[in-house]
């Protein structure tokens, strides 16, 4: 290659060099280095030209050159001449210098050139800068920086030279007066500073080991000396920082003598620096460094500075570290290394300020002398081993600070300290108590968090996370400190009583679990505990209540459930010997059971039963009387610790009941129960319950003894009121005594239900009614709710004992009165209390007890009830707050309408027993009749689910002696039947199960035996099911199938009853009960209504002016399968009217259309009628445009178009397809045909409104052939065209011949046995006189042809013959249409080509020569499907036109229509087999190979696709196998193609296969510089690059390289940058 083209090209990309594109900056870079690493001498040599010929040139251009430079010479230093070296110093000195003024991005560039040149050639590089460097002078601030740098890169280089730079330097100094040169002076003394050390500190790999620290001395003290005295007190704090940085790494090389003396000046000068500057870390590791070398030498006078050292460290440890921040964490690291320098000299005095600074509250002053402390306990464990009791004595202040950030640090102090032995000397159990109580802090409220909306504290430590902390410790300590396991044990089981450390149980436990059973499994003694000897520790049977209390709520207290099970099952021993083998054999059963559970699983009452029998169990066990007193009086004195949890109290007073139970002394016994009834809260409804529970449990072993306490109780000071001056203490002191009077009423309740059933009765009317009789005058709720409770309590008891003995309970009609007053006293728009809910639970309870109520009690009684619970709001409506009472919160609220429905049942169910007749049945049943058509949809599924219980009660119940008529049977099915398809899902379920009840209660009363089983009446259990599903026509179809078994069941009498009823039902106030409604009657109208013939016009009436009014679609569809009834009488007179209706129909016409479908012998003749009028009558008229617009317009005639809406919506209806597959060829047909002479036709005017009607003509044909489809259950036809969109496509003009080929693709696939038919009715329109419809037809059998199931069904004959009289058709359209149809035979019927050759050759031929073709499309076709059919052709038939079709061709290779250029690359691939072997044909392949290896990135896709297919296909014509192979390997379809890879190695083989035609070959690509698409351009560029990178130096002499540099020069100033960053690329391959 000519030195020139090299020189060309280096030149256009150093003109480049600074593109505006990044990529073409990048790239251009790139080539210039590579054309350096390939001729490092001649591109260096251009650059330095450039540079000396272009002086004014812009900064960022000399930068970018000289970067070059610099990389080249980085990596070919070895290649380069030692003239050219010396040049490019020269160079770079001159361009460094050049300007006395600082210019950054030049001058560092030129400097960078200068350090990577002083890797070898060091001696020269200092000749060169110390001619810049001369004593007396100022050098420039590059020179400076330059040496620095040169001193990093090459210590064992520059050191040698140190010693006379620093001595030419130091006068220097004195002469430097600006701050950028006092800044690089510093810097450059750092750098060598450090450069001397690591010199020194590898000797034994220096070139001159003689080297020693004292040969710098005296020189670095020197510039020490003007540093420290001058600079360091710059006001500019970047220059400070420098200094400073620079004094620290000097201070290791000065004289011991003179660093000395220095020190009380040097440090305090350091030090003041922290307040001037706000970058600490070069600060701190000055300091460092100074320390480290004071240290290092012994320095005396050091310890005179510790004060202010200290202080200034202090400070800094104190400052917050952002992490995110890295200095201020190397900042940090820094620090602590200072403080561990001085604790190994001055122990004492550290460890003294240390703990002196922890005396000081403030928070970020605690944290840092904390974080030091540990820091000091970790890294200096020798120096502070006689400091431990010291420190332990001062951690006590920091402990008691309110900062959780403190105590996160006090925490890891802790932990350091219990890994160095701190925690077993004495006052470690302090620092183990610190981690408990952290271990229980409660949560932070998120109100704290947000409180004042301050920003967010990046360092805050929440409670939770400081909790966690120390859950971690604990953990840590027990598992990892061994030695700690005697500290711990048994001493953290006295952290386990005491309440403030409640939150704290579950670590605790899992603590004490390892620890014991590590010692149990080691039999160490010291797991027995001694409880008399440990100090502070609870007794065993404490310990045991409150692990027995944690159990019963085991998700509270974070979890503490399981780890308190855990705990007892390891203590049992140590607790009682004699409990160990009942807790083996209990305890694990019940861990289980919380395994397995979850808060919102767990059963709270069994599980709470489940404790309470292993108390009662080990209670047993134990055997020892004295044992379970010292309990029941320990825990009675335990009760006060639990008055914040007031739940976990009242199983605390259970408890007691059962051990109380168990207690023999029955003197301790009345004591117990006096300080339980006497220390009590009463004011609260929870421990109220627990007490009466708790007294009730006793009362089963201690009758006489408990009723004896409670009446003594009852006469105490406790129930007087004392007098006071002040009303509001008055007030306050009756509350309190209406709460004891409470609390004493449920003591009663608890102890009639749990006391031996023997003695109880007696004792009901003289001890337990007479006690709470008293109080049934009271207004105050509490008392209210406890009078009722245990009122219901005892009539428990009493229904109990009467199973067994007979009794009167003469009281009973009085409870009963006192009891409803209660109800009636409640509000009725309001739920707030239990009141309803334990009144009916007693009454319940009372029914079944004699005396029995009259009729008229019975019926005040559930008058009151019902109308109390079914009037109340909804269950999700939440009241308005009183001032008097507190809102439930929703799972209260849901619980207790839960509660009071279930009650209301309940007593429904006691008043049934009594009379279960239909007349019983209907004096319930009347109480609840209205609710059940309410508005509100609460009511009506309160009043429907109790109607429901009450029917399968009554059903249940009944026992039929005689038959009787259940005479309310129509009228309970008519209000009962719509609700089926009630909008409440569980009204509808309810409704179900009423109606499955009543008809097997009509059969009961028919005589059917009571395990009778009738099949239809059990269908309804299937239908249940089905009204889970809110799917209208679920509902629909649900509704049928019941009126279906109903009218069987119902008898004739009744009909008539449930019709009327029903038609209330259509303006039922729910619209999904009108639906219900419809159905059920259009069903019995179907079965029963003969009998009702002469209602027919009537009801035509109706149905005509209801269906106007009817909302509800599923109602208005039942009602127009009414209307088909008359429909298939009179069906003319039926069409006539319809047809007639105004379009577009609306939806009432709609749905009779579709109606009549439902009949398949009217569907039929509607279909047959139809089909005739659209092939007869005209589809459209030509209207004149109006006077602004001019032309004409299409119009489409009325009655053809509403034939095709009408039949549109008859082939909706599912029952229409018989006929619809019958007729499928005609219908079919006739509406491809009318789809064609729609599309772009508008709908005509309205004959009254005379507007145009809103129907878009051709959407409607579209639909009803969808439709079709669909009814001849072609789901895959459906689903290819809904896949395709087809449907969307062949509703408008310009997308219709799409729709069309579509919609015959579909139908060749899927649906072929029906094609002959559907042709035969097809081929007559394609002479028909609307153009429209035959470009329709057309285009279906053109689609057809691709398909080879025309010629197994025999069609092809047909269907070509069609296409070739299409030929000459005057349609444009039309003809392009028959073109790609004689194409499609290739694919469809490859077999049949040969038969036809003659005609397609001469069809395909016309075509691609066609003058009335404006867009090319016949010409495309013809191309397309030449390229389809050359495939199959016998090579006589083609062989003598293959150059000519070449030819013809070829032009449109480069056509900007991408559809033409991929038709013609395709056809030319196809063309190939038939030119094999001929030379013409190769010439003419090697004539556009470069063409097509060009487009193989082409924009367009399917042009690459096509070029790879053709390559493939003529590479064995291209003469080369290695191309050949190449072109067959890579050029597939699926696989994504590197190009530049294949270029490169195709140009390989270009130039080893034909280097003869290089010259034509390059040639060819340069004309594509031009090229329309730049994608074309950047690949020339490329295969330029490429075959220039691959050629050798014999072949240059067949290229034209000026014509190539010329072309490449030009595309690196192309408008695209991948042009430019491929032209970039190709001059890199040039050398």
């Amino acid at each position: 290659m000519d030195e020139t083209d090299v020189e060309q090209v280096t030149l256009a990309l150093l003109d480049a060099a600074t593109d505006k594109d990044s990529e073409v900056q990048e790239q251009v870079r790139k080539s210039m280095l590579t054309l350096g690493k390939q001729q490092p001498d001649r591109v260096l040599a251009m650059c330095q030209d450039y540079l000396l010929k272009h002086p004014k040139l812009v900064v960022s251009h000399r930068v970018v050159i000289l970067q070059t430079i610099e990389l080249i010479v980085g990596c070919r230093i070895e290649e380069i001449s030692s003239p050219r070296i010396k040049s490019i110093i020269s160079l770079a000195s001159d361009e460094m210098t050049r300007s006395k003024e600082v210019v950054p991005d030049w001058q560092q560039a030129a400097s960078n050139i200068l350090v990577a040149v002083g890797n070898k050639y060091i001696n020269d590089i200092m000749e060169e800068i110390l001619c810049k460097f001369q004593p007396g002078l100022l050098p420039h601030f590059f020179v400076v920086q330059t040496l620095a740098n040169l001193s990093d890169s090459n210590v064992y280089g520059m050191v040698p030279f140190l010693n006379a730079i620093l001595g030419t330097m130091l006068p220097m100094l004195s002469m430097a007066k600006q701050d950028n040169m006092k800044w690089v002076f510093s810097s450059a003394l750092c750098h060598f500073s450090n450069s001397i050390l690591e010199y020194l500190a590898n000797l034994d790999k220096a070139p001159d080991p003689t080297v020693r620290k004292d040969t710098f001395s005296s020189e670095i003290f020197a510039a020490f000396d003007i540093l420290f005295s001058n600079w360091l007190q710059s006001r500019e704090s970047k220059l400070r920082l420098t200094v400073a940085e620079a004094v620290g790494s000097m201070c290791h090389l000065m004289a011991s003598d003179k660093l000395e003396e220095q020190i009380p000046k040097l440090l305090p000068a350091i030090l003041s620096l922290y307040k001037k500057n706000n970058e600490h870390y070069v600060i701190s590791k000055s300091l460092c460094l100074m320390l480290d070398a004071s240290v290092s030498m012994g320095s005396r006078v050091l310890e005179t500075q510790l004060d202010g050292l200290l202080l200034a460290l202090h400070l800094q440890v104190c400052a917050p570290v952002e992490y995110s921040n890295p200095p201020t964490v190397k900042n940090h690291n820094e620090v602590l290394r200072c403080f561990s320098l001085l604790a190994n000299s001055f122990p004492d005095r550290l460890v003294m300020f240390v703990l002196q600074k922890l005396e000081n509250s403030n928070e970020r002053n605690r944290m840092g002398s904390l974080v030091v402390l540990r820091h000091l306990i970790n890294s200096t464990t020798s120096t502070m081993e006689s400091k431990k009791l010291l420190i332990l004595a001062s951690i006590r202040q920091p402990m008691a600070d309110q900062s959780n950030k403190v105590k996160k640090c006090v925490v890891q102090v802790i932990s350091a300290m219990a890994h160095h032995g701190y925690l077993e000397l004495e006052g470690g159990e302090l620092l183990v108590r610190f981690i408990v109580q952290h271990c229980a802090l409660p949560d932070t409220h998120a109100v704290q968090q947000r409180r004042g909306h301050r920003p967010t504290d990046p360092e805050e430590v929440t409670n939770e996370a400081l909790r966690s902390m120390c859950d971690n410790t604990l953990h840590l300590l027990t598992t990892t400190v061994g030695r700690l396991a005697d500290v711990l044990w048994p001493k953290l089981l006295y952290y386990l009583t005491p309440s403030q450390y409640s939150n704290a149980t579950t670590p605790l436990c899992r603590s004490l679990i390892v620890l014991g059973n590590k010692k149990k499994m080691n039999q160490e003694s010291s797991f027995n505990i001694d409880f008399t000897q440990e100090v502070n520790l609870p007794s065993p049977q404490i310990l045991m209540v409150r692990l027995l209390v944690n159990a019963a709520f085991p998700f509270s207290g974070r979890g503490h459930g399981a780890p308190s099970l855990s705990l007892l099952q390891i203590l049992s021993i140590n607790i009682h010997p004699k409990t160990e083998p009942l807790w083996e054999k209990d305890i694990p059963p019940l861990l289980s059971t919380l395994e397995e559970s979850t808060t919102e699983s767990l059963d709270k009452k069994p599980w709470e039963e489940k404790l309470l029998m292993l108390l009662s169990k080990t209670l047993a066990a134990v055997e020892d009387d004295k044992w379970v007193c010292q309990l029941a009086a320990e825990a009675t004195r335990y009760l006060s610790t639990y008055n914040n949890a007031l739940e976990e109290k009242s199983f605390l007073y259970r408890c007691l009941g059962v051990t109380l139970q168990q207690c023999f002394n029955k003197e301790l016994v009345k004591k117990q129960l006096q300080e339980i009834l006497f220390a009590a809260q009463h004011y609260d409804a929870v421990e109220r319950e627990g007490v009466a529970m708790g007294v009730g449990l006793c009362a089963n072993s201690h009758l006489e003894g408990t009723l004896a306490k409670l009446e003594e109780f009852g006469k105490s000071d406790a129930f007087k009121k004392s007098p006071s001056i002040f009303n509001i203490l008055k007030e306050r002191n009756d509350v309190e005594v209406e709460k004891v009077k409470s609390t004493l009423i449920l003591c009663y309740g608890q102890v009639a239900l749990n006391a031996p059933r023997e003695k109880i009765l007696t004792r009901i009317d003289q001890d337990i009614l007479r006690c709470i009789s008293k109080h049934f005058n009271t207004k105050d709720l509490t008392m209210k709710l406890s009078l009722i409770q245990s009122v219901g309590l005892i009539a428990k008891a009493i229904s109990e004992c009467v199973k067994k003995q007979g009794y009167v309970f003469s009281r009973k009609q009085e409870l009963i009165t006192v009891m409803l007053d209660f109800i009636k006293a409640e509000p009725a728009d309001l739920l707030r209390t239990p009141v309803r809910h334990l009144v009916m639970t007693t009454f319940a309870n009372l029914m079944p007890l004699d005396p029995a109520l009259s009729e008229n009690e019975s019926f005040d009684l559930l008058k009151v009830c019902v109308n109390g619970v079914f009037s109340l709001p909804s269950e999700s409506h939440t009241p308005e707050k009183t001032k008097e009472e507190e809102t439930l919160d929703p799972k209260q609220r849901k619980a207790l309408y839960k509660d009071t429905l279930a009650a209301l049942q309940e007593l429904l169910k006691s008043v049934l027993v009594k009379d279960p007749t239909p007349d019983g049945l209907q004096s319930v049943f009347k109480h609840i009749e209205s609710w059940l058509s309410s508005g509100q949809d609460h009511e009506r599924e309160r009043a429907v689910t109790v109607t429901a219980h009450m029917l399968a009660f009554y059903l249940d119940k009944l026992t039929v002696k005689n038959m009787v008529s259940f005479h309310n049977l129509g009228a309970l099915l008519g209000r009962l039947s719509p609700r089926c398809s009630d909008p409440h899902p569980a009204v509808r379920t309810a409704a179900m199960d009423c109606i499955h009840s009543l008809l097997y209660i009509q059969l009961r009363y028919e005589g059917f035996s009571l395990d009778y089983k009738d099949e239809g009446v059990d269908s309804l259990l299937v239908l249940k099911d089905r009204l889970d599903s809110p799917d209208p026509s679920v509902l629909y179809r649900t509704c049928s199938d019941l009126t279906k078994v109903m009218s069987k069941r119902l008898p004739q009498e009744q009909l008539t009853t449930l019709v009327f009823m029903l038609f209330e039902g259509l303006v039922d106030s729910q619209p999904n009960c009108c639906r219900a409604s419809s159905v059920i009657l259009n069903t019995l109208l179907k079965s029963r209504g003969g009998g009702l013939q002469e209602l027919v016009p009537e009801m035509l009436e109706v149905l005509h002016v209801r269906l106007q009014n009817i909302t509800e679609e599923q109602v208005r569809v039942a009602v127009g399968q009414t209307v088909l009834i008359l429909a298939s009488q009179h069906l003319q007179a039926v069409i006539n009217a319809l047809v007639n209706k105004p379009l577009p129909y609306d939806s009432w016409t709609g749905e009779m259309w579709m109606a009549l479908g439902a009949d398949p012998l009217v569907a039929s003749q509607i279909l047959g009628m139809v089909i005739e009028k659209l092939l007869i009558m005209a589809p459209y008229v030509d209207q004149r445009g109006s006077m602004m617009r001019g032309g004409t317009k299409k119009v489409a005639t009325s009655q053809p178009l509403a034939m095709t809406c009408g039949l549109k919506e008859l082939l909706l209806n599912g029952q229409s397809q018989e006929p619809a597959v019958g007729m499928f060829p005609q219908l079919f047909s006739c509406l491809t045909v009318r789809l064609g002479a729609s599309v772009g036709v508008s709908a005509p005017k309205d004959n009254h409104t005379k507007q145009t009607a809103s129907v878009h003509v051709a959407g409607v044909a579209a639909d009803a052939l969808r439709i079709l489809l669909a009814r001849a259950q072609l789901d895959e036809v459906m689903k290819r065209l809904d896949e395709d969109e087809a449907w969307v496509a062949i509703r408008e003009p310009n997308s219709h011949i799409t729709g069309v080929t579509l919609l015959a693709r579909a139908m060749a696939k899927h649906a072929g046995p029906r094609l002959p038919s559907i042709v035969e009715c097809l081929c007559p329109s394609l002479n028909n006189i609307y153009e429209c419809q035959r470009i329709t037809v057309t285009a279906f059998f053109s689609e057809l042809l691709n398909h080879h199931v025309v010629t197994e069904l025999m069609l092809i004959d047909v269907l070509m013959n069609n296409m070739m009289e299409r030929i000459s058709d005057p349609c444009c359209t039309v003809r392009m249409l028959a073109v790609r149809g004689l194409g499609n035979i290739a694919v469809g019927s490859p077999e049949k080509v040969n038969k036809y050759a003659k005609e397609l050759l001469a069809a395909m031929s016309s075509g691609m020569e066609e003058r009335d073709d404006p867009g090319k499309l016949i010409t495309l076709e013809a191309m397309s499907g030449l390229s389809k059919v050359l495939v199959y052709l016998d090579k006589k038939n083609v062989q003598m036109l293959v150059v000519y079709i070449f030819m013809k061709i070829k032009p449109f290779l480069e056509s900007e229509n991408d559809e033409i250029r991929c038709a013609s690359i395709h056809l030319m691939g196809n063309l190939s087999k038939f030119g094999s072997g001929e030379q013409v044909f190769k010439d003419q392949i090697h004539n556009v190979l470069v063409s097509l290896l060009l487009h193989l990135v082409d924009p367009n896709p399917q042009v690459v696709k096509a070029c790879k297919f053709s390559m493939r296909v003529c590479a064995p014509v291209v003469g080369s196998e290695q191309i050949t192979a190449m072109f067959q390997n890579h050029l597939h379809d699926e696989k994504s193609l590197h190009y530049g890879e294949f270029i490169n190695d195709l140009t390989k083989y270009l130039i080893q296969d034909f280097p003869g035609m290089l010259n034509f070959y390059h040639i060819s690509v340069i004309q594509f510089f031009k090229s329309t698409w730049a994608e074309v351009r950047a690949g020339a560029a490329m295969f330029i690059g490429f075959l220039l990178g691959n050629l050798q130096e014999e072949h240059f002499s067949h290229l034209n390289m000026g014509t190539i540099t010329k072309g490449l020069v030009m595309l690196l100033q192309d408008p695209d940058p991948v042009v430019r960053v491929k032209a970039a690329e190709a001059m890199g391959r040039f050398h």
